[in-house]
């Protein structure tokens, strides 16, 4: 059939439902009513009869209808007056007669019943329920819900099922239920808890009357920590967080058993210096004043520091931002033992008007140590960041982090990620304790980290540092070192004057060269206090008068035969044996590379508890001096059914490393030629099957330890020239360093000619 068509935008007509709506019907006495969302019209509508039509106030058109039944949409069409109309197939509800219909029908009307129940009905909505016995008519009493959606009675108005169509609205009437349920709970909650406030306002106030009849002093504790917080000049995410505590306190009492365990986390909390900040001193002059005076070399360090300082006094005179987030200076410094690395961070305190804290991480392997324990675990304390920061009292202070390439990890975590945040200035200005549960401000801190190698340290965490080489002394930089600190620090703490006692320069020389082979001055400084505790026993015991002047029967008598010899000449006085420079975390070092043949299955073994790498730069090695044996002069017999051995001293020290592989061919060709290597070479490179000298690392401190043993010529990689200008020039003046591209040329410099010598090895 054929009915003019009426949209509707913002409701949806159900059979049975009446409702008003503003539209022009003629004289017509049915309309089909559809659902209409974004210019979309629903395939299913509502045929309903008009009721009664009017006027609006203004002149709109305006009709009452109820609605009939179902129907289809079909094709629409424009009427004579220019309204729609639209062929409508009549759809009616059956009554169907099966069990499951009647099972939904009879838990439909059970859920809205307890919905009305919830919502206080005054039984006339139950009654019109009651009165629907059809269960299609049944289901559209949806349609009147005011919390259902538009588009759930829109599914229900195309569901022409009934079956389906009484599942759908039982569907929905469920959630409509479960959503009134958690409002009643939630209500009911809010008031249980605004009774109990109350209650527990009139209780405090009664036990604070029987406080003061009892004498009883907890109330002057609660009032203690309430003064001490707002005296504070925490931020006030933290100040919220310590009241809150300090409620919790106040309601438990001093008889509950957690009462101990927050009144720790409020003195931590209070402990922790927010607001205080020492009064930096950004002169770069001074800076650089305090720390000549306490260290001797070290430049590069020093220069590094006095432009940090540089830095913030322009910013602070020039009005701009203070160094803040993502501008934190993280201070890596990296070298051997006894170079000054610890004791620095006290100058750049002493120098910048900052605390010093200083913090050892080596051997740490629980990520708590770092974050802290969480407050669930018994005995738990914060992370050692927050106790420096309560140790130093202010929020920027200067942090030492030492050890930090020695940080481990097992199932307790990996501190070294917990460091990750610490040290990147993008993050750590929002870092946050377990224990203590608040953001942490640390973009003021000045951390500075020390290290013995920088190998061993993990990438991302190296990745977010400044490193500084600490490389090592030289023997003149220790003898001044020794005459202007170690020597006046070891007269104090040996009890004796500066007069009582002097030593000349000479003998100082001779203490380093023959009693300690180093990189710093750590064992320097241990030598020249034994040899004072001798001289105080004397002096104290009468056997001496003072001044005493050390001399070198003093120094044999006192720290015993000479430990430290230029053995260089003696032990490549043989071919076979080569003068290698290494770096180990103890500073740079000489090696002995030593080789020999039997006779044998072809091969050769390694000896001196070597590392895959050396390994392999030992089979380089072999294979190239074999492979170019016509080349090289030697005879090509000599390898035949003979075994070769390598051996590199010191076997109880673990040995890795490429830059061994010019030291292992240039001692298989001195041992094939017998023509020894000259005893003033020492070598260092790493070695290719072409027979190219590949780049190293550390060449300072294998030059300086080159230097310490006596050594006056160094053969090196050409692409390491210019890391020759981190040598000191004092002993660059001293020395002869070669270049060189291949194997070929490290053979010329520090082979003996060929006519002094018969090959031994043919």
């Amino acid at each position: 059939m054929q009915l003019p068509l009426i949209p509707l935008d913002d409701s949806i007509l159900f059979p049975g439902m009446t409702a008003t709506v503003a539209a022009e019907t003629g004289d017509a006495e049915r309309v089909f009513v559809v659902p209409r969302h974004e210019g979309d019209y629903a395939r299913v509508g509502t045929v309903a009869e008009v009721v009664e039509s009017g006027r609006l106030p203004g002149g709109v058109g305006a009709v009452t209808l109820t609605g009939l039944h179902r129907g289809l949409a079909g094709l629409a069409s424009t009427g004579p007056g220019g309204g729609l109309s639209i062929e409508v197939e009549p759809v009616h509800d059956g009554t169907p007669a099966d069990g499951r219909t009647r099972e939904l029908e009879r838990e439909y009307r059970a859920v809205v019943e307890e919905i009305l129940e919830l919502r206080g009905d005054d039984g006339r909505v139950s009654a019109f329920l009651r009165s629907v016995s059809d269960p299609g008519p049944l289901a559209d009493t949806s349609g009147y819900a005011p919390d259902i959606s538009l588009a759930d009675k829109q599914r229900l108005l195309e569901t022409v099922d009934v079956t389906e169509r009484l599942a759908l609205a039982l569907e929905l009437q469920r959630e409509r239920l479960a959503e009134l349920q958690v409002r009643r709970r939630i209500r009911d909650d809010v008031e249980s808890g605004a009774q109990a406030q109350q209650r527990e306002y009139f209780l405090r106030k009664q036990m604070e009357s029987i406080r003061k009849e009892l004498g009883d002093d907890d109330a002057s504790v609660f009032e203690e920590y309430e003064r001490k917080i707002a005296d504070s000049a925490m931020p006030e995410p933290v100040r919220e967080q310590a009241q809150r505590e300090l409620g919790r306190l106040e309601r438990m009492g001093e008889a509950s058993g957690e009462s101990s365990m927050i009144r720790t986390y409020l003195d931590w909390l209070l402990g922790v210096p927010w607001g205080e900040r020492s009064d930096e001193r950004l002169d770069p002059l001074h800076a650089r004043e305090v720390l000549d005076a306490d260290h001797a070399g070290l430049e590069d360090v020093k220069d590094r520091i006095t432009e940090y300082i540089a830095v913030r006094r322009l910013r602070r005179e020039r009005g701009m931002a203070e160094e803040g987030r993502g501008a934190g200076a993280i201070l890596t410094l990296i070298g051997p033992p006894g170079t000054g690395k610890t004791s620095i961070g006290e100058s750049i305190a002493r120098a910048t008007g900052r605390e010093f804290v200083r913090m050892s991480l080596g051997g740490i392997r629980d990520e708590a140590e770092i974050r802290g324990h969480r407050r669930t675990y018994i005995g738990a304390l914060p992370g050692r960041l927050v106790r420096a920061l309560k140790d130093a009292k202010t929020m920027n202070p200067v942090i030492m982090l030492d050890e930090v390439d020695k940080v481990g990890a097992d199932w307790r975590g990996d501190p070294s990620s917990a460091l990750l945040e610490v040290l990147d200035p993008a993050q750590n200005h929002s870092f946050r304790d377990h224990y203590l549960d608040v953001e942490l401000d640390l973009s003021e801190v000045l951390f500075i980290a020390t290290a013995n190698m920088a190998e061993t340290i993990p990438g991302p965490l190296l990745d977010r540092m400044e490193v500084v080489r600490f490389d090592g002394y030289t023997t003149d930089e220790k003898v001044a070192i020794a005459r202007g600190y170690l020597w006046p620090r070891q007269i104090e703490r040996n009890g004796l004057l500066a007069d009582e006692v002097e030593v000349a320069d000479e003998l100082l020389r001779e203490i380093v060269t023959e009693y300690t082979r180093e990189a710093g001055v750590r064992g320097l400084e241990r030598e020249l206090g034994k040899l004072l505790r001798k001289t105080a026993t004397r002096i104290a015991s009468g056997e001496r008068e003072a001044p005493v002047a050390i001399d070198h029967e003093a120094i044999r008598e006192g720290l015993g035969r000479q430990r430290f010899f230029q053995e260089a000449a003696e032990r490549t006085a043989v071919p076979g044996v080569a003068t290698g420079l290494s770096v180990t975390g103890a500073g740079g070092d000489v090696l002995f590379i030593e080789t020999t043949s039997m006779a044998g299955k072809e091969g050769f073994v390694l000896t001196g508890q070597l590392g895959d790498v050396m390994k392999e730069s030992a089979r380089i090695a072999l294979s190239y001096v074999r492979g170019h044996a016509d080349e090289l002069g030697l005879d090509s017999d000599a390898f035949a059914e003979r075994e070769f051995h390598i051996h590199v001293p010191a076997g109880a020290i673990p040995k890795d490393g490429p830059s061994a592989g010019i030291t292992m061919t240039t001692a298989l060709v001195s041992l094939l030629s017998g023509r020894p290597v000259k005893h003033t070479v020492g070598m260092t490179g790493e070695v290719t099957l072409q027979g190219r000298v590949l780049p190293i690392g550390g060449l300072k401190q294998k030059v300086l330890a080159a230097h310490a043993a006596g050594l006056t010529d160094v053969v090196l990689p050409e692409r390491n020239r210019a890391d020759l200008d981190d040598v000191p020039e004092e002993v660059r003046d001293r020395m002869r360093f070669h270049p060189v591209l291949s194997i070929d040329e490290v053979l010329g410099i520090a082979l003996e000619p060929a006519a002094a010598h018969e090959p031994v090895a043919a």
